[in-house]
Formats: structure tokens, C-alpha cells, sequence
């Protein structure tokens, strides 16, 4: 029977201990978009995002004098022209004005998703570095900052984070 008691009783400690380390666990928080934007792979991303831009809207403004230059040929040679031929040119035209309405957004998709490309890799390993980070410090919980309404100073992760990706 004092076994029995002896048993339970220690049984019954060893959860109160395991209850209070459970509550005991670290909550930190981390601005992920200052990692980001202080990896120098984020800078390198958004520099080729900028000339791949460069050369999308070069290739619009390309198109554009094109369809003026066709359209300015058609304009003055139309005179000439059978009306079968007109009309051949003026689909043309038409099939070049609407394509060319619709490179606005076609730009804008295009560089969506080469934003993605780029910043997927750069964002996984900055997750994998906090992910780390509070693991070695025993952080159970990391939070983003911006999503934080209060926090305190000492729970700030990014320091740590940044000395793991070697960024000053």
C-alpha cells in the first residue's frame, strides 16, 4: 500500500513538473521583413526585378512605335489599296491595338511572378534561419512583429537571426 501511495504521488509530481515546464516555454517575435530586406540576396532580387521591368517596358514601347509606324504606313498608302487589302490591314491593326492594350497587365503579371521566383528561396531561408534560431534558443513560439500590438524589447529575435545569416 506505501508503494501504491509512494507510486501515485510521484507519478502525480512528475506531471505538476511537466505541467509548469510546458508553461514555462519562451515566446519571441521577429520582423520578417527586415530579415529580408537586410539579406543582401533580397537587394540582388530586387535590383534583376528592376532591369527585367527595364526590359519588359522596353519591349512595350517597342510594339507601340510598331503598330504607330504600321499604322501611319496604312494611313498613307491606303489610297492605293484594293478594298479587300484594307480590310486585311485594318484586322491587322485591330489584332495589334488589342494585344497592345492588354501588355499593361501582361507586364504586370509577368513581373508577379518573377517576383515570386525570386523571393521564394530568400523567404524559405530566412523562415529556416528563425525556424533555427529559436530552436537553439529555445523559443517555442515565434511570432511576425508587424502582426504584434505589444511586445517587449528583450523578445526580439532579429538580432539573433540576422548573426545566423551573417548579415551586420
Amino acid at each position: 500500500m506505501k508503494k501504491l501511495l509512494t507510486v501515485v504521488l510521484m507519478a502525480g509530481a512528475l506531471m505538476v513538473a511537466n505541467n509548469k515546464a510546458n508553461a514555462q516555454q519562451k515566446i519571441g517575435y521577429v520582423s520578417l521583413n527586415e530579415i529580408i530586406m537586410s539579406m543582401p540576396e533580397a537587394k540582388k532580387a530586387d535590383s534583376s526585378l528592376q532591369q527585367y521591368q527595364a526590359a519588359l517596358v522596353e519591349s512595350a514601347k517597342e510594339k507601340q512605335a510598331s503598330f504607330e509606324e504600321k499604322a501611319q504606313k496604312f494611313i498613307i498608302d491606303s489610297a492605293k489599296m484594293t478594298q479587300a487589302v484594307k480590310d486585311v490591314q485594318r484586322k491587322n491593326l485591330q489584332a495589334l491595338s488589342q494585344e497592345l492594350a492588354g501588355e499593361e497587365q501582361r507586364i504586370q503579371q509577368e513581373l508577379q511572378k518573377r517576383q515570386d521566383e525570386l523571393t521564394e528561396p530568400i523567404q524559405k531561408k530566412a523562415m529556416d534561419a528563425i525556424a533555427a534560431t529559436a530552436k537553439e534558443n529555445g523559443y517555442g513560439y515565434v511570432f511576425v512583429k508587424e502582426q504584434l500590438i505589444v511586445y517587449p524589447p528583450a523578445d526580439d529575435l532579429a538580432p539573433l537571426v540576422k548573426k545566423k545569416l551573417g548579415i551586420k
